[in-house]
């Protein structure tokens, strides 16, 4: 709508733009992406206020909002208006239409949501009422139903523009859907099958997460075997909570949509009865005194009353609608502390409805309903959310009874085949191809390593040369590449883990992945570890941690501990030489791999810190240049190495460590400007002193107060170049910002 309605404007005389919505949401929503943009809309406020407003020049833009124009307290026959009331809103319309109205401008009018049936009467009623000579253009995030395209079309025209689902995927606009239809009625049997399902749904594990779930087990194997439908997905859900990696995490969250609002409530008792206590109802339902009133028989609680005591103790004396901005706002900031809502009709369309890693869906539904719920989970949200996931427990596209995996069809029938193509995946098929493609990216990565491919082989591969000072930059998109391709390898291991046999992999092949995630986990690590890559990598995130701990290694994370808050060469200032017994064991067990690390380490450092006092840096450069060829050409023996290199790693960290300065150059720098003034003092103290009388609150990146610096600065130094050159070094100085 916004590139749209500019590209309009920009392009066709007196050109105008009117957008018309029916939900205040949508509304609100408009305005903001437009302010955004920097284009200001105006939201008539009512009828008399759009027909003036199209009477007059101005505004180029306006938005109109078609329920609010009956709400001034009268009432109809049939009761008050609601949203999206298109006769009312027509209604009024015509009373505040003047004799002699006459739209000004070549007007355009954008009608939100086309594919409801309201739209076509919108349409026509306002070009017979108040702009006959406008163009009409719907807009629609829903593909139409095949019994309506016919009818929009005909009333809107052919389309400007599509953009279907499978599109959008492959744009990265949105992510991809994985759907699995269960059929939970095929866990109740023989105790033989009930202990085939917890075999499979943790194969993946290592012996410490199957042990944590065993101690469930007990209460799990009475649930499936004895109680209700209700209680069966209730546990199945707590499952999936421990298991899932994004719900395991807690940096995703889920919505169940069930079937009415007695169910809910149900189900929300059984989730809190099983110690499942970040869950919350969001329905339509408003307990009140009369829902209840003649529903006590004293022959103990009808549905009425049960649905009313479960929804008033959770509600625990706040009112619906504070407890329901509450617990979606919880969920969607702190979805480790609200990790499941529980639906009937609310949170599955629109602006408002929050985005969901997983959507449970116990509930018949189909095309436009089933449609924009499913689109719950497809948004974006962080790196490690890779696809959203649909459960289906009404098993809505037949999948489990036909056995198919085309998921155009049954529920979503409405719909043309081209339309909603590719919108589901089936999960483990899916799966399977991505964990494929993964590994198969990975090892063509690492394919030109050179043999044998020590730990020693990868750093030099992605480091490059130590002793070239422009390797490390030179090779980071190499390194970033293998950062994202371990990450995809973890994810889609971790997603498939327990549904390897299912996925048609052999014992011997699940083997064979797990030992390919956890090789090429160390190598990543190592890699990071030698470069100094150490910025927020995700795959050390605790999300993360908890993948590795339960799928791969119980230990491989935790090498990694010292370095979480601190780097490799800041650990050597700290603690010496005994720093580098906290390396990772494929590092510390190769003396050329151990060097590389700390020389790629102490190079990064170099680089970073150069433009703070660019003299002192050379020659630190210099001296690595040095004993980087002393090792290569075994001029001296290792260990003395090491100390050399630990010392020079202090003096890099800390310069006044290694340099005598004058007492009057107290600070770092005070110090930066003595080495980059030939050492004189006098010269030093001069440019510091100008700079504290002359530098404003503010001064850096501010054109106008840096020219008042670097003006001081050349007055003193009375050489213009050398100046300019000690100006960009203040400029990196922190000690000048306070």
């Amino acid at each position: 709508m916004v590139w749209l309605a500019k590209w309009i404007y920009e392009h066709v005389p007196d050109a105008r733009v009117l957008i018309v919505t029916d939900r205040t949401e949508l509304d609100e929503q408009i305005e903001g992406i437009f302010l955004g943009v920097g284009e200001k809309i105006v939201r008539t406020k009512s009828a008399k206020d759009l027909v003036n407003k199209l009477g007059a020049s101005t505004p180029w833009l306006l938005c109109s909002l078609i329920h609010k124009f009956g709400r001034r307290g009268q009432k109809r026959k049939e009761g008050p208006i609601e949203e999206g009331d298109v006769d009312a809103f027509i209604a009024e319309v015509k009373n505040s239409l003047p004799s002699n109205f006459k739209p000004q401008g070549d007007i355009f009018v954008f009608v939100d949501e086309c594919h409801r049936t309201q739209s076509g009467k919108l349409r026509q009623a306002m070009k017979d009422i108040i702009l006959p000579n406008a163009m009409y253009i719907g807009f629609t995030g829903t593909p139409l139903l095949k019994t309506d395209k016919q009818t929009s079309i005909e009333i809107f025209g052919t389309y400007i523009h599509t953009y279907k689902f499978d599109k959008a995927v492959e744009d990265k606009v949105v992510l991809d859907l994985r759907y699995e239809a269960r059929d939970i009625n095929q866990y109740i049997g023989s105790q033989e099958r009930i202990d085939q399902w917890f075999e499979n749904r943790t194969r993946g594990l290592t012996d410490i997460a199957r042990a944590r779930l065993k101690q469930k087990w007990g209460t799990m194997q009475k649930v499936l075997s004895s109680e209700e439908r209700l209680k069966r997905i209730v546990t199945d859900i707590i499952s999936d909570m421990d298991d899932k990696p994004r719900l395991a995490s807690r940096r995703g969250n889920a919505l169940l949509v069930v079937d009415n609002i007695y169910q809910a409530c149900k189900i929300y008792e059984l989730f809190i009865a099983a110690d499942f206590h970040e869950c919350a109802i969001v329905t339509s339902y408003r307990p009140t005194r009369s829902e209840i009133k003649g529903e006590s028989s004293g022959e103990g609680l009808t549905e009425k009353l049960r649905q009313f005591a479960i929804y008033q103790k959770m509600l625990n004396g706040k009112t619906p609608e504070n407890f329901e901005k509450e617990v979606k706002e919880k969920s969607i900031k702190e979805p480790g502390q609200m990790r499941l809502l529980i639906v009937v009709d609310k949170l599955l369309t629109g602006f408002d409805a929050p985005s969901a890693s997983y959507l449970y869906i116990d509930k018949q539904m189909h095309n436009h309903g089933l449609f924009q719920a499913i689109c719950r989970v497809n948004r974006l949200d962080g790196d490690d959310k890779d696809y959203g996931y649909i459960i289906d427990y009404q098993d809505l596209f037949k999948s489990l009874e036909r056995s198919i995996h085309d998921y155009t069809s049954e529920a979503l029938s409405g719909y043309d085949k081209d339309d909603v193509n590719g919108l589901l995946k089936d999960r483990i098929a899916k799966g399977r191809e991505d964990l494929d493609t993964a590994r198969e990216q990975i090892k063509a990565l690492c394919e030109p390593v050179p043999l044998p491919r020590a730990t020693e082989d990868y750093i030099r591969y992605f480091c490059g040369d130590t002793a070239d000072a422009d390797a490390l930059k030179n090779n980071e998109p190499r390194r970033v590449t293998l950062y994202e391709f371990t990450n995809a390898l973890i994810l889609t291991y971790t997603n498939l883990a327990n549904d390897m046999v299912a996925a048609g992999y052999s014992e011997p092949q699940g083997k064979q992945i797990k030992d390919d995630v956890d090789y090429y986990t160390k190598v990543s690590a190592a890699i990071k570890m030698a470069s100094r890559d150490y910025p927020d990598l995700k795959l050390y995130e605790p999300a993360m941690r908890r993948l590795l701990d339960d799928y791969v290694r119980a230990d491989d994370s935790k090498k990694l501990s010292a370095f979480d808050d601190i780097s490799l060469v800041e650990l050597i200032v700290k603690r010496g030489e005994e720093g580098l017994n906290d390396l990772p064991e494929e590092i510390k067990g190769s003396e050329g791999a151990m060097a590389e690390t700390i020389e790629n380490n102490l190079r990064s450092a170099i680089i970073e810190e150069m433009p703070t006092n660019p003299r002192y840096y050379e020659k630190m450069s210099e001296l690595l240049d040095t004993l980087i060829q002393e090792r290569r050409q075994q001029v001296k023996e290792y260990a003395q190495y090491l100390r050399e290199i630990v010392e020079l790693t202090q003096r890099v960290q800390n310069p006044a460590s290694g340099a005598s300065y004058p007492s009057t150059l107290n600070t770092s720098a005070k110090q930066a400007l003595y080495n980059n003034l030939e050492n004189d003092e006098e010269r030093a103290l001069a440019v510091d002193a100008i700079i504290r009388q002359k530098k404003n609150d503010g001064w850096k990146n501010n054109l106008v107060k840096e020219r008042v610096v670097l003006y001081a600065i050349q007055e003193v130094l009375q050489d213009d170049d050398l100046g300019m050159r000690i100006f960009d070094i203040v400029k990196n100085q922190d000690e000048y910002n306070r």
